[in-house]
């Protein structure tokens, strides 16, 4: 099947929206992040969404838009990292585009999150044990949509954009 779009997913910190940008470059796609998306629509940031609606009020606008971006043609989409959670969501990535596993230990994740506030999940006393356990949580979904799956530590931004590009080569994507 030939597949037009790719699907970045993984967890907060993975990579998903630098590396989607400059793959977006490469191919000459359109760049879109589900959650710059959400606030866009809403006009309201990810942390007050939470606060407001609560988790799963976030989760059905999430939805709707995953449902929306992944209809569209030549597109990188960075998806939120609980965007796997739901079954839909799953659905539609998995058959609408070429979906990428960016995949992290979680020494790297809480490295990389450390410092950002726009992450309602991790605004804890103990970030890194909420990441262990979204990780796990979250793992066998990642797994099962991913067509590829790329670690990301220790491996250059362009490096794993270069990966991808040669997965996407192979399977006549591009």
């Amino acid at each position: 099947m030939h597949k037009e779009s790719i699907f970045l997913i993984g967890p907060m910190g993975a990579g998903k929206s630098t590396v989607g940008r400059i793959l977006a470059d490469k191919l000459n796609y359109q760049f879109v992040d589900s959650d710059h998306e959400i606030e866009a629509k809403t006009g309201a940031t990810i942390p007050m969404i939470f606060d407001i609606e609560g988790e799963s009020g976030f989760r059905a606008r999430e939805a709707q838009v995953i449902d929306e971006l992944t209809q569209r043609p030549e597109t990188v989409l960075a998806t939120g990292g609980g965007a796997i959670i739901m079954e839909d969501n799953r659905k539609h990535l998995r058959s609408r585009g070429f979906v990428v596993y960016l995949k992290s230990p979680v020494e790297a994740l809480v490295q990389r999150t450390a410092h950002d506030r726009n992450r309602p999940l991790l605004q804890t006393a103990d970030p890194e044990a909420v990441l262990r356990r979204l990780l796990t949580e979250r793992e066998p979904f990642y797994t099962e949509v991913a067509d590829l799956i790329i670690e990301t530590e220790q491996v250059s931004v362009h490096r794993v954009v270069r990966q991808i590009l040669d997965a996407l080569e192979r399977e006549d994507i591009i």
